[in-house]
């Protein structure tokens, strides 16, 4: 299928919370939104649905290409996109499906203190915080590395930080893979990507990226919270980062050597940010290999901004926190999963592009104290607006996959034109948010008004049967990256 030949991607409602786009042209696989009216992407402007559309052509593909409530355009895939591939079928592994910030995400602390016992000390808190925790586009980390060392980092990801003082074991009994995603090879990592790591460890970025003090607000099933180490009143720390440069060269580096090289595989695909190879080929496997790598410096990364927390945490207010998980968002990851009429396992590769692994009770790769629970699920919202915990549920569909935030509306460029960044962070204080950004137009881009409501996209995402509620948390204050 050619781009000349596409037409305009339609969605039609199933129930209140699904709806189909019919396959059609080179599709493989039907589309599915999991969405209510409300929540799918404006036809003006955002090619989403066109999006997923295009993946559902891709070699491979089963079952369907998946799309969250936040689902929004994206580079290739839909942000919010979800898509597995059979590998033993000729299934594809696309960069696209992962994205730039590869296994940027969630890590949630829990604090050993409630909201009413922070009181006056948070704007001391909050001083802390912005001094230790590295923010903005450039240089800059918690961990100044050696090139020796960021190999060590590529391989064994935020083990190797613990392992080197940075954290306690039982933050990897908490973290996504143990804190190491198997099959890393820092030699499939290129000069450049490198060179853009070493000085980046432990440090927040700039766009969406945050770390945010909060609060529980609401405790919706108090014996998951009770497991997770969660109760009301009280303070969480949210850290949202990613791979940082590296991870933003590394999915450079692959596309651009995907991008020729799909012909020899008899590939055609409608976008051309769709550059694919097959799992089991030399480019699907180097690609696997770096993406590991780049997921291993960012759970090292967010390991180094939670022990940046814990310091300020101490000085300032006299308590530590304790992990209660921390969760990847932007991931290609082989799984088996049952596929088809006779239900049998298959090996997949499941491409989660702003969507979260949600594994339901009982599941063997949970850590024992959360096997009756289910997977901690953490979905930011936006500065002001709520975020939530959530749990994975039996049966659960696309793969066990969820949303993982709000999802935009607005781009940058239009938010930052429409919304004065000044302005809005003595909004934020008036409502008792504490602000420390890096730029006023950087906390323009950021606003609330540039993304859909948190609180209706997880309603959305529970009405679909893909998780459920567990706490809603609201925010005290925050640091923009």
């Amino acid at each position: 299928m050619k781009p000349a030949e596409h037409m305009v991607a339609e969605a039609v409602a199933e129930t209140p919370f699904r709806y189909r786009i019919p396959r059609r042209g080179a599709m493989r696989v039907p589309g599915v939104v999991f969405a209510t009216r409300r929540l799918l992407p404006e036809a003006s402007g955002d090619q989403a649905l066109q999006q997923v559309a295009d993946v559902a052509t891709l070699p491979g593909i089963v079952t369907a290409s998946y799309a969250m409530p936040d689902v929004h355009w994206g580079y290739g895939f839909p942000i919010g996109g979800v898509a597995a591939t059979d590998i033993a079928e000729g299934g594809v592994v696309s960069p696209g499906g992962v994205g730039f910030d590869i296994s940027c995400g969630v890590r949630l602390l829990a604090a050993g203190c409630d909201r009413d016992g922070l009181g006056r000390r948070l704007e001391r808190l909050m001083d802390g915080l912005g001094r230790r925790v590295p923010r903005g586009a450039g240089r800059g980390g918690v961990w100044h590395v050696s090139r020796a060392e960021l190999a060590e980092v590529l391989a064994h990801g935020a083990r190797y930080a613990v392992e080197r003082g940075h954290g306690v074991p039982r933050d990897l009994e908490r973290c996504e893979d143990g804190g190491t995603l198997p099959g890393a090879d820092p030699g499939q990592v290129g000069e450049r990507a490198v060179d853009r790591g070493l000085g980046q460890v432990g440090s927040l970025g700039s766009g969406n990226h945050f770390l945010e003090v909060q609060a529980v607000d609401v405790v919706h099933d108090a014996a998951a919270a009770r497991a997770m180490g969660l109760a009301p009143g009280q303070v969480c720390v949210m850290i949202h980062c990613g791979s940082r440069g590296l991870g933003h060269q590394i999915c450079t580096d692959h596309v651009r050597a995907m991008d020729p090289v799909m012909p020899r595989y008899g590939i055609e695909v409608p976008d051309r940010q769709l550059a694919c190879a097959p799992v089991d080929s030399g480019p699907g496997r180097a690609y696997l290999a770096a993406m590991a790598a780049a997921a291993n410096y960012a759970r090292a990364n967010r390991q180094l901004l939670a022990e940046a927390a814990r310091r300020a945490f101490a000085e300032s207010v006299g308590c530590g926190l304790d992990l209660v998980y921390d969760i990847s968002h932007n991931m290609a990851k082989l799984e088996r999963h049952p596929v088809g009429e006779d239900a049998a396992p298959r090996l997949l590769c499941v491409h989660r592009k702003g969507a979260t692994r949600a594994l339901p009770p009982g599941h063997p790769d949970l850590p024992a104290d959360l096997s009756a629970v289910g997977q901690p699920v953490l979905i930011p919202g936006t500065m002001g607006t709520a975020s939530y915990v959530l749990t994975g549920v039996a049966d659960g569909d696309a793969w066990h996959s969820t949303c993982h935030g709000a999802g935009r509306v607005r781009s940058r460029h239009r938010a930052a034109r429409e919304i004065d960044g000044h302005r809005l962070r003595g909004e934020l204080e008036a409502h008792g948010v504490a602000v420390r950004a890096s730029s006023w137009r950087g906390l323009a881009e950021e606003a609330p008004q540039a993304y859909k409501d948190v609180d209706e996209v997880v309603a959305a995402a529970e009405g679909a049967g893909l998780c459920r509620k567990v706490a809603r948390l609201v925010p005290l204050g925050v640091v923009k990256g």
